[in-house]
Protein backbone atom coordinates (compact mmCIF):
# COMPACT_ATOMS: atom_id res chain seq x y z
CA UNK A 1 0.00 0.00 0.00
CA UNK A 2 1.34 3.37 -1.25
CA UNK A 3 1.75 5.97 1.79
CA UNK A 4 -0.58 8.29 1.76
CA UNK A 5 1.10 12.14 0.83
CA UNK A 6 0.27 15.00 3.11
CA UNK A 7 -2.01 17.59 1.72
CA UNK A 8 -0.21 20.80 1.48
CA UNK A 9 -1.74 23.78 2.93
CA UNK A 10 -2.79 27.75 2.17
CA UNK A 11 -2.23 30.09 4.95
CA UNK A 12 -4.31 33.54 4.72
CA UNK A 13 -3.83 36.06 7.34
CA UNK A 14 -7.01 38.79 8.20
CA UNK A 15 -5.82 41.66 10.15
CA UNK A 16 -9.11 43.46 11.07
CA UNK A 17 -10.12 45.96 13.24
CA UNK A 18 -10.66 44.15 16.40
CA UNK A 19 -7.66 41.16 16.00
CA UNK A 20 -5.80 39.31 13.84
CA UNK A 21 -7.23 35.87 12.58
CA UNK A 22 -5.07 32.83 10.18
CA UNK A 23 -6.73 30.21 8.29
CA UNK A 24 -4.90 27.21 6.93
CA UNK A 25 -7.17 25.29 4.00
CA UNK A 26 -5.93 22.67 1.99
CA UNK A 27 -6.21 22.20 -1.64
CA UNK A 28 -9.42 21.04 -1.55
CA UNK A 29 -10.68 24.19 0.22
CA UNK A 30 -11.64 22.88 3.06
CA UNK A 31 -10.65 24.94 6.16
CA UNK A 32 -8.01 22.48 7.97
CA UNK A 33 -7.58 25.37 11.27
CA UNK A 34 -8.24 28.57 12.33
CA UNK A 35 -6.36 31.13 14.94
CA UNK A 36 -7.20 34.31 16.41
CA UNK A 37 -6.02 37.03 18.20
CA UNK A 38 -7.77 39.63 19.81
CA UNK A 39 -6.15 43.52 19.57
CA UNK A 40 -5.70 44.21 23.85
CA UNK A 41 -6.76 47.65 23.43
CA UNK A 42 -8.67 50.01 21.45
CA UNK A 43 -4.90 51.90 20.08
CA UNK A 44 -3.84 48.42 19.18
CA UNK A 45 -5.81 48.39 15.83
CA UNK A 46 -3.22 51.15 14.45
CA UNK A 47 0.00 49.72 15.95
CA UNK A 48 2.32 47.75 13.52
CA UNK A 49 3.97 46.13 16.34
CA UNK A 50 0.89 45.02 17.72
CA UNK A 51 -0.47 43.58 14.15
CA UNK A 52 2.66 41.86 14.77
CA UNK A 53 2.66 40.74 17.40
CA UNK A 54 -1.09 38.99 16.57
CA UNK A 55 0.33 37.10 14.03
CA UNK A 56 3.24 35.28 15.54
CA UNK A 57 0.36 34.35 18.40
CA UNK A 58 -1.93 33.39 15.80
CA UNK A 59 0.91 31.32 14.02
CA UNK A 60 1.57 29.75 17.72
CA UNK A 61 -1.70 28.69 18.18
CA UNK A 62 -1.81 26.77 14.51
CA UNK A 63 1.24 25.15 15.17
CA UNK A 64 -0.87 22.74 17.56
CA UNK A 65 -3.78 21.79 14.89
CA UNK A 66 -1.32 21.53 11.78
CA UNK A 67 1.97 20.80 10.77
CA UNK A 68 3.47 24.33 9.24
CA UNK A 69 5.73 22.59 6.97
CA UNK A 70 3.11 21.42 5.04
CA UNK A 71 2.12 24.80 4.17
CA UNK A 72 3.09 25.78 0.67
CA UNK A 73 1.86 29.50 0.24
CA UNK A 74 0.85 32.75 2.48
CA UNK A 75 -1.36 35.38 1.34
CA UNK A 76 -2.62 38.47 4.16
CA UNK A 77 -5.77 41.09 3.97
CA UNK A 78 -5.71 44.08 5.58
CA UNK A 79 -8.61 46.54 6.18
CA UNK A 80 -8.87 48.76 3.46
CA UNK A 81 -7.49 51.82 3.22
CA UNK A 82 -5.41 51.29 6.45
CA UNK A 83 -2.16 53.13 5.29
CA UNK A 84 1.60 53.67 7.67
CA UNK A 85 4.62 55.36 7.03
CA UNK A 86 8.35 53.55 6.66
CA UNK A 87 11.72 54.91 7.14
CA UNK A 88 14.55 53.59 4.89
CA UNK A 89 14.94 50.54 6.88
CA UNK A 90 11.37 49.71 5.84
CA UNK A 91 10.49 50.41 9.49
CA UNK A 92 7.14 52.08 10.63
CA UNK A 93 7.29 55.65 11.48
CA UNK A 94 4.50 56.05 14.34
CA UNK A 95 1.06 54.53 14.38
CA UNK A 96 -0.97 53.91 10.98
CA UNK A 97 -3.51 55.79 9.88
CA UNK A 98 -7.11 53.38 10.07
CA UNK A 99 -9.45 53.25 7.23
CA UNK A 100 -11.83 54.97 9.24
CA UNK A 101 -9.58 58.32 10.01
CA UNK A 102 -10.29 61.44 8.38
CA UNK A 103 -7.27 62.85 6.72
CA UNK A 104 -6.09 65.06 9.47
CA UNK A 105 -5.09 67.93 6.67
CA UNK A 106 -8.12 69.30 5.00
CA UNK A 107 -6.20 71.46 2.64
CA UNK A 108 -4.57 68.07 1.17
CA UNK A 109 -8.38 66.56 0.85
CA UNK A 110 -9.04 69.82 -0.62
CA UNK A 111 -5.88 69.54 -3.70
CA UNK A 112 -6.98 65.87 -4.11
CA UNK A 113 -10.36 66.98 -4.99
CA UNK A 114 -9.01 69.22 -7.32
CA UNK A 115 -6.66 66.62 -8.92
CA UNK A 116 -8.29 63.46 -9.07
CA UNK A 117 -10.49 62.42 -11.55
CA UNK A 118 -14.57 62.70 -10.66
CA UNK A 119 -14.60 59.21 -11.10
CA UNK A 120 -11.69 58.19 -8.90
CA UNK A 121 -12.64 56.15 -5.48
CA UNK A 122 -9.32 58.04 -4.02
CA UNK A 123 -11.76 61.06 -3.41
CA UNK A 124 -13.08 62.53 -0.34
CA UNK A 125 -12.38 63.31 3.30
CA UNK A 126 -11.61 59.54 3.98
CA UNK A 127 -9.49 58.96 0.86
CA UNK A 128 -6.90 56.34 1.30
CA UNK A 129 -4.58 58.89 -0.71
CA UNK A 130 -5.20 61.74 1.42
CA UNK A 131 -3.90 59.98 4.75
CA UNK A 132 -1.01 58.65 2.52
CA UNK A 133 0.19 62.00 1.24
CA UNK A 134 -0.48 63.37 4.85
CA UNK A 135 1.84 60.65 6.47
CA UNK A 136 4.79 61.23 3.75
CA UNK A 137 4.73 64.94 4.10
CA UNK A 138 4.61 64.39 8.21
CA UNK A 139 7.29 61.79 8.19
CA UNK A 140 9.08 62.57 4.92
CA UNK A 141 8.53 59.26 4.43
CA UNK A 142 10.58 57.02 2.45
CA UNK A 143 7.66 54.57 1.52
CA UNK A 144 3.91 54.77 2.20
CA UNK A 145 2.32 51.28 2.42
CA UNK A 146 -0.69 49.54 3.40
CA UNK A 147 -1.65 47.72 6.03
CA UNK A 148 -1.68 44.14 4.50
CA UNK A 149 1.34 45.62 2.28
CA UNK A 150 3.37 45.28 5.69
CA UNK A 151 2.16 42.11 7.00
CA UNK A 152 3.45 40.44 3.65
CA UNK A 153 6.59 42.28 3.82
CA UNK A 154 7.55 41.09 7.28
CA UNK A 155 7.08 37.17 5.44
CA UNK A 156 9.60 38.67 2.95
CA UNK A 157 8.07 40.54 -0.06
CA UNK A 158 9.48 43.36 -1.43
CA UNK A 159 7.16 46.40 -0.81
CA UNK A 160 4.83 45.82 -3.23
CA UNK A 161 0.66 45.78 -2.96
CA UNK A 162 -2.05 44.39 -4.73
CA UNK A 163 -4.56 45.91 -6.72
CA UNK A 164 -7.53 45.32 -4.10
CA UNK A 165 -6.07 47.52 -0.97
CA UNK A 166 -4.34 50.12 -4.02
CA UNK A 167 -7.54 50.70 -5.56
CA UNK A 168 -8.70 53.65 -2.99
CA UNK A 169 -5.23 54.88 -2.99
CA UNK A 170 -5.51 56.04 -6.18
CA UNK A 171 -3.96 53.08 -8.73
CA UNK A 172 -5.40 53.21 -12.12
CA UNK A 173 -6.74 49.92 -13.09
CA UNK A 174 -6.94 50.49 -16.52
CA UNK A 175 -3.25 51.43 -16.82
CA UNK A 176 -2.36 49.73 -14.15
CA UNK A 177 0.12 52.10 -12.83
CA UNK A 178 -0.07 54.83 -9.99
CA UNK A 179 -1.59 58.01 -12.62
CA UNK A 180 0.80 61.06 -12.64
CA UNK A 181 -1.82 63.33 -11.16
CA UNK A 182 -0.81 62.08 -7.60
CA UNK A 183 2.50 64.45 -8.10
CA UNK A 184 -0.33 67.13 -7.74
CA UNK A 185 -0.41 66.72 -4.47
CA UNK A 186 2.98 66.89 -3.92
CA UNK A 187 3.45 63.05 -3.50
CA UNK A 188 6.05 61.18 -5.16
CA UNK A 189 4.71 58.43 -6.68
CA UNK A 190 7.77 56.35 -5.88
CA UNK A 191 7.05 56.52 -2.65
CA UNK A 192 3.73 54.58 -2.92
CA UNK A 193 4.59 50.42 -3.36
CA UNK A 194 4.81 48.33 -6.67
CA UNK A 195 1.19 47.10 -7.04
CA UNK A 196 0.91 42.93 -8.58
CA UNK A 197 -2.92 41.82 -9.36
CA UNK A 198 -5.02 40.19 -6.62
CA UNK A 199 -3.18 36.34 -5.97
CA UNK A 200 -0.41 37.13 -7.84
CA UNK A 201 2.95 35.04 -6.52
CA UNK A 202 5.01 37.40 -5.34
CA UNK A 203 8.25 35.46 -4.05
CA UNK A 204 9.60 32.56 -1.48
CA UNK A 205 9.40 33.40 1.97
CA UNK A 206 12.24 34.96 4.07
CA UNK A 207 14.28 34.01 7.57
CA UNK A 208 11.59 35.95 9.41
CA UNK A 209 8.29 33.76 8.22
CA UNK A 210 10.89 30.52 8.88
CA UNK A 211 10.87 31.55 12.39
CA UNK A 212 7.31 31.25 12.49
CA UNK A 213 7.38 27.25 11.43
CA UNK A 214 6.87 28.16 7.44
CA UNK A 215 8.99 26.14 5.24
CA UNK A 216 11.43 27.93 2.66
CA UNK A 217 9.73 26.60 -0.31
CA UNK A 218 6.72 27.85 0.76
CA UNK A 219 5.61 31.46 -1.68
CA UNK A 220 3.96 34.57 -0.67
CA UNK A 221 0.76 35.58 -2.66
CA UNK A 222 -0.53 38.73 -3.08
CA UNK A 223 -3.76 39.67 -0.88
CA UNK A 224 -6.25 41.98 -0.98
CA UNK A 225 -9.01 43.67 1.26
CA UNK A 226 -10.48 41.94 3.90
CA UNK A 227 -14.34 42.58 2.12
CA UNK A 228 -12.80 41.23 -0.65
CA UNK A 229 -11.91 38.23 1.41
CA UNK A 230 -14.96 37.68 3.06
CA UNK A 231 -16.92 37.54 -0.36
CA UNK A 232 -14.13 34.66 -1.33
CA UNK A 233 -14.63 32.80 1.64
CA UNK A 234 -18.35 32.70 1.08
CA UNK A 235 -17.35 30.17 -2.30
CA UNK A 236 -20.03 32.60 -4.50
CA UNK A 237 -17.99 32.85 -7.98
CA UNK A 238 -20.27 32.72 -10.51
CA UNK A 239 -21.44 36.29 -12.17
CA UNK A 240 -24.27 37.45 -10.91
CA UNK A 241 -23.86 35.84 -7.52
CA UNK A 242 -24.04 38.37 -4.38
CA UNK A 243 -23.09 38.53 -1.22
CA UNK A 244 -24.62 41.02 1.48
CA UNK A 245 -22.98 41.50 4.78
CA UNK A 246 -25.42 42.53 7.49
CA UNK A 247 -23.64 44.13 10.29
CA UNK A 248 -23.63 47.60 11.49
CA UNK A 249 -24.18 48.75 7.77
CA UNK A 250 -25.58 46.98 4.63
CA UNK A 251 -22.68 46.14 2.29
CA UNK A 252 -23.21 44.71 -1.10
CA UNK A 253 -20.93 42.72 -3.36
CA UNK A 254 -21.82 41.42 -6.61
CA UNK A 255 -19.73 39.61 -8.99
CA UNK A 256 -19.75 40.80 -12.51
CA UNK A 257 -18.20 40.12 -15.82
CA UNK A 258 -17.66 43.94 -16.42
CA UNK A 259 -16.68 46.79 -14.48
CA UNK A 260 -19.47 48.89 -12.77
CA UNK A 261 -18.13 52.59 -11.24
CA UNK A 262 -20.50 55.20 -9.98
CA UNK A 263 -19.09 57.17 -7.42
CA UNK A 264 -21.66 59.07 -6.99
CA UNK A 265 -23.38 56.28 -5.83
CA UNK A 266 -20.51 54.88 -3.81
CA UNK A 267 -19.97 52.26 -5.91
CA UNK A 268 -17.03 51.16 -6.99
CA UNK A 269 -15.43 47.37 -8.48
CA UNK A 270 -12.60 45.55 -7.52
CA UNK A 271 -10.58 43.45 -10.06
CA UNK A 272 -9.96 39.64 -8.29
CA UNK A 273 -8.90 36.80 -10.94
CA UNK A 274 -9.98 38.02 -14.17
CA UNK A 275 -14.06 39.25 -12.95
CA UNK A 276 -14.93 42.32 -11.23
CA UNK A 277 -16.21 42.81 -7.83
CA UNK A 278 -18.65 45.23 -7.54
CA UNK A 279 -20.34 46.64 -4.41
CA UNK A 280 -21.57 49.32 -2.17
CA UNK A 281 -22.55 50.15 1.46
CA UNK A 282 -25.75 51.67 2.89
CA UNK A 283 -25.96 53.66 6.26
CA UNK A 284 -28.57 51.43 7.23
CA UNK A 285 -28.36 48.27 8.85
CA UNK A 286 -27.74 46.70 11.99
CA UNK A 287 -26.43 49.96 14.05
CA UNK A 288 -30.25 51.39 13.74
CA UNK A 289 -32.01 48.33 15.21
CA UNK A 290 -28.87 48.77 18.19
CA UNK A 291 -30.28 51.90 18.55
CA UNK A 292 -33.45 50.68 19.23
CA UNK A 293 -33.11 47.42 20.96
CA UNK A 294 -30.85 45.63 23.14
CA UNK A 295 -28.94 42.28 22.71
CA UNK A 296 -31.38 40.81 25.46
CA UNK A 297 -34.63 42.39 23.72
CA UNK A 298 -33.80 40.56 19.90
CA UNK A 299 -34.79 36.84 20.97
CA UNK A 300 -38.11 37.16 22.51
CA UNK A 301 -38.86 40.17 19.35
CA UNK A 302 -37.84 37.69 16.59
CA UNK A 303 -40.12 34.50 17.87
CA UNK A 304 -43.27 37.33 17.45
CA UNK A 305 -41.95 37.94 13.46
CA UNK A 306 -44.24 37.58 10.78
CA UNK A 307 -42.61 37.54 7.92
CA UNK A 308 -45.46 35.98 5.93
CA UNK A 309 -47.52 38.78 6.95
CA UNK A 310 -46.01 42.51 6.24
CA UNK A 311 -46.54 45.43 8.21
CA UNK A 312 -46.74 47.78 4.52
CA UNK A 313 -44.73 50.35 6.79
CA UNK A 314 -42.05 51.52 3.98
CA UNK A 315 -39.33 52.26 6.68
CA UNK A 316 -36.29 53.49 5.44
CA UNK A 317 -34.25 53.03 8.89
CA UNK A 318 -31.45 55.78 8.78
CA UNK A 319 -29.42 56.62 12.27
CA UNK A 320 -29.02 60.58 10.85
CA UNK A 321 -29.69 62.35 7.46
CA UNK A 322 -28.14 61.38 4.45
CA UNK A 323 -27.46 58.24 1.94
CA UNK A 324 -25.31 57.68 -0.77
CA UNK A 325 -26.06 53.99 -1.77
CA UNK A 326 -28.76 53.12 -3.39
CA UNK A 327 -29.86 56.82 -3.38
CA UNK A 328 -27.50 59.61 -3.35
CA UNK A 329 -28.61 61.80 -1.11
CA UNK A 330 -26.98 63.84 1.61
CA UNK A 331 -29.68 65.04 3.02
CA UNK A 332 -32.49 61.92 3.01
CA UNK A 333 -34.15 61.88 6.01
CA UNK A 334 -34.95 58.47 7.94
CA UNK A 335 -38.64 57.15 7.51
CA UNK A 336 -38.85 55.37 10.86
CA UNK A 337 -42.27 56.98 11.58
CA UNK A 338 -45.41 56.02 12.40
CA UNK A 339 -44.37 53.74 15.34
CA UNK A 340 -46.69 51.35 16.45
CA UNK A 341 -47.35 50.18 20.11
CA UNK A 342 -46.05 46.84 19.55
CA UNK A 343 -42.30 46.63 19.58
CA UNK A 344 -42.01 43.06 17.66
CA UNK A 345 -44.20 44.89 14.85
CA UNK A 346 -41.64 47.69 15.04
CA UNK A 347 -38.79 45.51 14.64
CA UNK A 348 -40.53 43.56 12.17
CA UNK A 349 -40.77 47.17 9.98
CA UNK A 350 -36.89 48.09 10.65
CA UNK A 351 -36.32 44.40 9.34
CA UNK A 352 -38.43 44.77 6.22
CA UNK A 353 -36.79 48.26 5.32
CA UNK A 354 -33.51 47.45 5.58
CA UNK A 355 -34.17 44.31 3.18
CA UNK A 356 -35.90 46.85 0.77
CA UNK A 357 -32.97 49.16 0.81
CA UNK A 358 -31.13 45.81 -0.12
CA UNK A 359 -32.74 44.89 -3.04
CA UNK A 360 -32.90 48.75 -3.86
CA UNK A 361 -29.25 48.19 -3.75
CA UNK A 362 -28.95 44.93 -6.48
CA UNK A 363 -31.51 46.62 -8.77
CA UNK A 364 -29.34 49.88 -8.60
CA UNK A 365 -25.96 47.80 -9.88
CA UNK A 366 -27.79 46.16 -12.62
CA UNK A 367 -29.25 49.48 -13.92
CA UNK A 368 -25.86 50.54 -13.96
CA UNK A 369 -25.12 47.54 -15.85
CA UNK A 370 -24.24 44.90 -13.60
CA UNK A 371 -25.39 41.05 -14.20
CA UNK A 372 -28.98 40.44 -12.82
CA UNK A 373 -28.68 39.35 -9.29
CA UNK A 374 -28.96 35.37 -9.31
CA UNK A 375 -28.06 34.34 -5.72
CA UNK A 376 -27.38 35.93 -2.48
CA UNK A 377 -25.33 34.23 0.20
CA UNK A 378 -25.11 36.12 3.93
CA UNK A 379 -22.50 36.89 6.30
CA UNK A 380 -22.44 39.28 9.29
CA UNK A 381 -24.63 39.20 12.24
CA UNK A 382 -28.30 39.38 10.99
CA UNK A 383 -27.53 36.16 8.70
CA UNK A 384 -27.86 34.10 11.70
CA UNK A 385 -31.99 35.24 11.91
CA UNK A 386 -34.05 33.39 10.19
CA UNK A 387 -36.83 35.13 10.28
CA UNK A 388 -34.92 38.25 8.54
CA UNK A 389 -34.04 35.59 5.83
CA UNK A 390 -37.20 35.25 5.37
CA UNK A 391 -38.60 38.57 4.42
CA UNK A 392 -35.33 39.17 2.63
CA UNK A 393 -35.68 36.44 0.58
CA UNK A 394 -39.76 37.62 -0.51
CA UNK A 395 -37.95 40.67 -1.26
CA UNK A 396 -34.94 39.79 -3.23
CA UNK A 397 -36.66 36.57 -5.00
CA UNK A 398 -33.63 34.80 -5.58
CA UNK A 399 -32.15 31.56 -3.91
CA UNK A 400 -30.39 32.20 -0.72
CA UNK A 401 -26.87 29.83 -0.60
CA UNK A 402 -24.97 29.08 2.04
CA UNK A 403 -21.89 30.95 2.95
CA UNK A 404 -19.15 28.35 3.01
CA UNK A 405 -17.62 30.67 5.26
CA UNK A 406 -17.67 33.57 6.72
CA UNK A 407 -13.89 34.08 8.10
CA UNK A 408 -11.77 36.60 5.73
CA UNK A 409 -8.89 34.78 6.44
CA UNK A 410 -10.31 31.62 4.64
CA UNK A 411 -11.14 33.80 1.70
CA UNK A 412 -7.45 34.90 1.71
CA UNK A 413 -6.11 31.43 2.19
CA UNK A 414 -8.52 30.34 -0.77
CA UNK A 415 -6.76 33.25 -2.97
CA UNK A 416 -3.39 31.83 -2.03
CA UNK A 417 -4.01 28.65 -3.20
CA UNK A 418 -5.53 29.16 -6.22
CA UNK A 419 -2.37 31.19 -7.09
CA UNK A 420 -0.14 28.44 -6.57
CA UNK A 421 -2.51 25.35 -7.77
CA UNK A 422 -2.48 27.22 -11.31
Amino acid sequence: MMPVRPQKLALGIDVGTSGVRVAAVDNEGQTRALSTHAFAAGEERSSPAAWWRGVEACFKALAGQIDLRHVGAVAVDGTSGTVLALDESLSPLGRALMYDEACPDPKIVASLDSVAPENSPARGLYSALARAAYLARKHDAFRVVHQADWIAMQLGAPVTSDENNALKTGYDLDSREWPAWIAGLDLDPKVLPEVLPAGSVIGPVCDKAASLGLPPSAVIVSGTTDGCASFLATGAGDVGEGVTALGSTLVLKLLSDRRIDAPAYGIYSHRIAGVWLAGGASNTGGAVIRHFFTDEDLPQLTARLNPEQPTRLDYYPLLRPGERFPVNDPDLQPKLEPRPADDAVFFQALLEGIAAVEEQGYRRLKQLGAPALKSVRSVGGGAVNAAWTRIRQRKLGVPFLPAASTEAAVGTALLAWKAVAK
